[in-house]
């Protein structure tokens, strides 16, 4: 798969520059060549907007506005020209909390600190191979957090206490939008 990799561009965002050598060092071992760094959210939307990376891994835990705002903001800025960009997050509290709280805010994949490259190879071909189609409702926009679907259900809502909700029927590609692609062949 490295061959394949090469042509991925990656923003890393820690406040920690010791944390980005360290994700960089795992990246390039998988064959990534094109790199964006950034140490704070307000620089990471600067790259975003003007560089479109095609993948984004951001740390959880970081001054002013954490891993889990910065991806909200990702997922629903009115400048960002890929609100559909896989994003990973990295996290040294992994507590079910701060997980739901990743999620929600539209995080591709969650990876665990201290970060093996298993770990992360497996988010990354998580977002090659399975990628998962965007949902939008009035409360949510990001990757469908069903990572199963069961073929034989044939309800619109996916579990009976959905039932009186805004039904989940706002899958983007259905409204034309257009998504950004990476040809990784």
């Amino acid at each position: 798969m490295s061959a394949k990799l090469e042509k991925v561009s990656v923003l890393i965002i820690d406040d920690n520059t010791h944390m980005i050598h360290i994700v960089k060092t795992i990246l390039r071992g998988f064959g990534i060549k094109s790199f964006f760094e950034a140490t704070d959210a307000a620089e990471a939307f600067d790259v975003v907007r003007s560089d479109g990376p095609d993948v984004i891994i951001v740390d959880y835990q970081m001054d002013l506005l954490d891993g889990a705002d910065f991806a909200r903001l990702v997922r629903t800025g009115d400048d960002i020209s890929n609100p559909y960009v896989p994003i990973i997050m990295l996290s040294a509290h992994s507590e079910r909390k701060r997980v739901i709280a990743a999620r929600e805010a539209g995080i591709t994949e969650f990876c665990c600190k201290p970060v093996t490259a298993e770990d992360l190879y497996k988010k990354f071909c998580a977002i090659i191979n399975s990628p998962r189609q965007f949902v939008k409702t009035s409360s949510y926009f990001g990757p469908d957090r069903r990572r199963h679907s069961d073929e034989a259900y044939k309800g619109p809502f996916r579990r009976k206490t959905d039932e009186g909700r805004e039904s989940v029927d706002g899958y983007v590609n259905e409204e034309n939008q257009a998504i950004k692609t990476v040809d990784f062949t």
